[in-house]
């Protein structure tokens, strides 16, 4: 990439979340701001800022015309894309208050949130996406506007639709033909700019708000840390939902003047690095993992002087890593790393585009030798961490100075300490308003004297983080999303069938459970699926999993769509404060429970 160019916007020039577009486009109105894939055309294009000005300001005329008040809020539920930033930019000019979905969550899951933030706009991707949620929307006498992103595959469909529903809308038709060039207003960067709702340990989400400032700030101390420049192209398909993807890949662009393009897909992801050639990339652990399981997978069926080289260009690679940095000493084994990164790891990147200068992975602990492996091949993977709570970034790896074992050194401006429990706490300009309709809750999380309390254990070393563990009993899946199993495991137990639980899944790719059957009700089960009740091998027949995991996913429907339990060890031994499973108070010890089920558990999770 040559002759490199930064053009960043501070937070004070932006003061407010559109201001900073507005900003952005006063300054650079013909570079390229986004890029997508042109269904029609079946061909990527570009579109400048000065186009975008000119679709948020329709967005934003329609938006005004809703005749909603300041601090009202707007859910959007829609795939990454132009729309989803013309929607947001229109809402937070108007001052309403913007409420991101994902876009794969349940009905009552989506229903509860839009109660809970008295949601009176909502945005959805398509008819059929609304009629799923309709049936749980019904009796909502909030939400006074629905508005339909795609066009429906019929004339009728859509006249059908709008006859069912006067609440109903269709983009297309909603937009004014044209509307005021876009102006700026200004507004307190101090007041609500969203409501993110994250998983709680109630087995509901609760609201996370953040002001304009807070996702400024994190932006730009971001900034601060990494190279950005106009010349880089983002690729965007983590959800636009989860804050890291819309803090650091939407936001932070915007402050920096590069450009986004939106992936059309997770399925066709591995197309869309090679043809878009991003040069940085934001992902959750799990995107990588994948890559590297394939490779191992690919590489078992290749000759043994394939997997020899391969090892090699790693070794060799991360040796260059550390010598870089000054963690190693300079060897004559490095003059092999030109060589050896032409044979194997030009071929691993060229998978990824081929242009990457770096990828940001956060959401969850990305393994250690997953990182060593694409870092020894060449691409630099940056972890960082934070939480949706602090907008969300806390810390992340520099480029030069990387450990991928820790978490970074914090963002400018964040003050890091340990406290009481090894507990990592915070103080960011970062740090939420508070919970939605939720004073206890923020109470818990934020002290008298500032300091958030972020519920992860960890160590500081040389003003680097290590996170150690969780105060807090929660899993992080693999794509960052956060369970609480205990309240899962209570709501199991319900059925009393099931006389204990154990969820397991941890930097795993979907949860998996260790089931304790009723001895008295597994004959009933037995003998209708026509198993022998006293074979061990009984426990262990497919339809029999099948049948109980259907019973737990009844169990969990108040939990988050992404809270799904896929595979089951099943026993008839009870755990007891005898065989060491339970305390004193008949409460679950999880670590000599995950060590006892360990080897089934790999087994298990090797077969997804």
């Amino acid at each position: 990439m040559s002759e490199l160019h930064e053009d960043l916007i501070n937070v004070e020039t932006a003061g407010t979340l559109d201001g900073l577009f507005f900003e952005r486009v006063r300054r650079t109105p013909e570079a390229t701001a986004y890029r997508y894939f042109d269904k029609t055309a079946r061909d990527w294009r570009d579109i400048s800022w000065w186009e975008m000005a000119n679709r948020v300001a329709r967005w934003r005329a329609a938006v005004a015309a809703e005749g909603l008040e300041a601090g009202e809020r707007a859910a959007i539920q829609l795939r990454n894309g132009i729309g989803w930033v013309c929607f947001d930019q229109a809402v937070l000019a108007e001052g309403l208050v913007s409420v991101p979905l994902y876009t794969e969550d349940r009905p009552d899951n989506i229903a509860y949130i839009l109660r809970d933030a008295a949601v009176r706009l909502l945005l959805v991707q398509s008819l059929g996406q609304w009629q799923k949620l309709e049936p749980a929307l019904r009796d909502n006498e909030i939400l006074a506007r629905v508005l339909i992103m795609d066009e429906p595959d019929s004339v009728e469909r859509k006249a059908s639709a709008l006859i069912a529903d006067e609440r109903l809308a269709f983009v297309a038709d909603w937009l004014p033909a044209e509307a005021p060039r876009l102006h700026r207003h200004d507004r307190d960067p101090q007041s609500l700019a969203s409501i993110v709702y994250t998983s709680g340990t109630t087995g509901r989400p609760k609201g996370v708000m953040l002001s304009h400032y807070n996702m400024l700030s994190v932006a730009h101390a971001a900034l601060a840390s990494m190279e950005c420049y106009q010349q880089d192209l983002f690729l965007s398909f983590l959800p636009l939902s989860h804050t890291l993807e819309r803090t650091a890949g939407y936001y932070l662009p915007v402050m920096s003047g590069a450009a986004v393009a939106h992936a059309r897909s997770v399925a066709q992801l591995a197309e869309d690095l090679v043809q878009v050639r991003p040069t940085v990339m934001i992902a959750v652990p799990r995107i990588f993992e994948r890559v590297y399981y394939r490779i191992t997978d690919q590489l078992a069926k290749r000759s043994r002087l394939a997997r020899a080289l391969f090892h090699a260009a790693v070794r060799v690679g991360w040796r260059q890593f550390q010598w870089r940095q000054g963690q190693a000493r300079w060897s004559p084994l490095l003059l092999l790393n030109a060589p050896l990164k032409r044979l194997v790891g030009n071929k691993v990147t060229a998978k990824l585009g081929g242009n990457m200068r770096y990828a940001i992975s956060g959401g969850a602990a990305l393994p250690f030798k997953v990182a060593q492996t694409f870092i020894g091949l060449g691409l630099e993977i940056l972890q960082g961490y934070g939480l949706t709570e602090t907008s969300p970034v806390i810390s992340v790896n520099r480029p030069g100075s990387n450990d991928p074992a820790s978490v970074g050194e914090p963002l400018r401006g964040i003050e890091v300490r340990i406290g009481e429990t090894e507990e990592l706490m915070v103080k960011t300009p970062g740090a939420m308003l508070g919970y939605w309709n939720n004073h206890a809750a923020t109470a818990d999380v934020i002290d008298p004297d500032g300091w958030l309390h972020t519920g992860d254990q960890a160590r500081i070393e040389a003003e680097r983080i290590y996170i150690t563990g969780r105060i807090k009993d929660i899993l992080v899946m693999s794509n960052g999303e956060k369970i609480p199993p205990a309240d899962m495991e209570a709501a199991i137990c319900a059925d009393s069938l099931f006389d204990q639980a154990l969820v397991v899944g941890e930097g795993r790719s979907c949860l998996a459970a260790v089931l304790v059957l009723n001895p008295d009700l597994w004959f009933g089960v037995a003998r209708e699926l026509g198993l022998d009740p006293f074979a061990p091998a009984s426990l262990q027949d497919s339809r029999l999993e099948k049948k109980m995991l259907s019973r737990v996913q009844v169990q969990l429907h108040d939990f988050p769509g992404y809270a799904k339990v896929r595979r089951a060890i099943l026993t008839l031994e009870p755990w007891t404060v005898e065989n060491g499973l339970l305390t004193p108070t008949l409460k679950l010890k999880r670590a000599p429970a995950l060590e006892q089920f360990g080897p089934q558990i790999e087994r298990i999770y090797a077969g997804t």
